[in-house]
């Protein structure tokens, strides 16, 4: 033990490579989300701080080490290299257990190591396995944890040169449905009756919406949360912008003070909520550079401020226009297996919803505070119904409503189109004229000249 405390004290954080590491990093520093708040940090306590418990968390960029504290504590962080290694220092703060079954599994972190400096601060050293970007910041207590120490280390991306390449119109593509499951990791969103956690329920609905929309023809899912991490709410939305999304759902279960509130509800972006977000995408460069309009998008980098407004303004109110028609369709299915809290689709200026060119609707799958539906929200049965409720009200949208150049938009075009079975004395001349349409019209759609022959059993289109 006594080498153990040796090694940790003597993490030097005064070497001139971990200052400039350390003033580099602060320079990035910055809240995670607008839901986390950085607390003012106290620079005195009137008594010591333990840390009560500790939980890793892996997802697809970044590893978060959260300490559940037993107070609001002063911390610093600072990377040394040579070998990579992170050190955590905690002031006036004890761990009365210990740190070493902590399951390290496929982080980068290769060990951890602590120690008590000055007989009342701790040090904690990750060893890492390979470079990461450090961040760290403390939370004040919520309705589920107390003070926690959050230390988010982001997977170290290759520099590679960003550009938009021009749009490729397809043809008889899928229809890409975006589907975030809400909340995860450190964030279990609303804790209900018997201790239902939100971030499962809905997780479990978003894979089976997936699972059906796998087996649906013409259709292409697109899991934005695959597992119990977090995702900012923005990037859930970047996510979706990434893989061509042409609709997102962002499924939740809800929570009220008063335990009767119960029903499900859809909501759509408020027009409150598109005019603030139509002004962040023209003042980001980032954005304005970026495509609106599906595929045949076009970027509002090079257009000047009013044409870039009129461009953004028509997109949003199209995206806008779309999501509420599918919300409709999605509530009314979810009618069929739940009680609504209200009858139509509400609106409201949430984050995950500011997609300007991609219809998106945020689903209440029911009350998770109200005894009754968390006993079924928490239910495979239930769940599934919920899901099926969802896919059927985004299928029905889109089969009616599809989007061009996909294979549903061509089955539902070719469905239109009035065909003729040859029969035995059939004429071309006499074909054209049972259903009004000249010979010249019935032999250019078909690909046919007066000289072909007919057959029994050919199939003719009648345009």
């Amino acid at each position: 033990m006594t080498r153990e405390l040796e090694t940790v004290q003597g993490e030097d954080e005064s070497s001139p490579e971990s200052k400039i590491t350390r003033r580099r990093f602060t320079q990035m520093a910055s809240v995670l989300v607008a839901s986390l708040t950085l607390p003012a940090v106290s620079t005195a306590f009137a008594s010591s701080s333990s840390i009560k418990g500790v939980r890793l968390w892996r997802s697809p960029d970044k590893t978060r080490l959260v300490f559940d504290l037993s107070d609001n504590i002063d911390h610093k962080i600072f990377p040394l290299t040579n070998p990579q290694r992170l050190v955590v220092d905690i002031k006036d703060t004890r761990l009365p257990g210990s740190l070493s079954k902590l399951e390290l599994g496929q982080t980068p972190i290769g060990a951890v190591r602590w120690a008590t400096r000055q007989s009342k601060d701790l040090r904690i050293v990750l060893d890492l396995k390979q470079k990461v970007t450090p961040r760290s910041f403390v939370l004040k207590p919520n309705e589920t944890y107390g003070y926690r120490l959050v230390v988010d280390l982001f997977d170290e991306q290759k520099a590679t040169q960003t550009t938009h390449a021009p749009v490729i119109k397809q043809t008889n593509r899928d229809i890409v449905i975006a589907i975030d499951a809400g909340h995860g990791g450190e964030d279990p969103g609303a804790v209900g009756h018997r201790g239902a956690r939100e971030k499962d329920v809905v997780l479990a609905i978003a894979r089976d919406v997936a699972k059906l929309f796998e087996q649906a023809q013409g259709f292409k899912p697109v899991m934005i949360r695959t597992g119990d991490y977090y995702i900012s709410l923005r990037e859930r939305t970047r996510k979706a912008r990434r893989h061509n999304a042409d609709f997102f759902v962002s499924i939740h279960a809800d929570a009220f003070t008063r335990k009767s509130a119960n029903g499900a509800s859809v909501f759509t972006l408020s027009q409150r909520g598109a005019t603030s977000e139509a002004a962040r995408w023209l003042a980001n460069k980032e954005n304005s550079a970026d495509l609106v309009g599906g595929e045949d998008g076009v970027s509002l980098g090079d257009k000047d401020d009013v044409l870039a407004r009129v461009l953004l303004d028509l997109s949003m109110t199209d995206s806008q226009s779309r999501s509420e028609k599918a919300g409709s369709k999605v509530l009314s299915q979810l009618g069929r297996v739940n009680r609504l809290h209200k009858s139509k689709v509400e609106q409201a200026a949430f984050v995950v919803l500011k997609n300007p060119d991609i219809p998106s609707i945020l689903v209440e799958t029911g009350f998770i505070s109200n005894p009754g539906e968390a006993s079924k929200l928490i239910t495979r049965a239930h769940q599934r119904k919920l899901a099926r409720a969802i896919h059927t009200g985004v299928k029905e949208f889109f089969i009616k409503y599809p989007p061009a150049g996909t294979l549903i938009a061509n089955n539902r075009s070719n469905a239109g189109r009035a065909t003729y079975r040859v029969r035995r004395g059939d004429t071309l001349s006499g074909i054209a004229s049972k259903h009004s349409v000249s010979l010249n019209q019935l032999l250019a759609y078909n690909s046919m000249s007066v000289r072909d022959t007919l057959k029994v059993g050919q199939l003719l289109r009648i345009p």
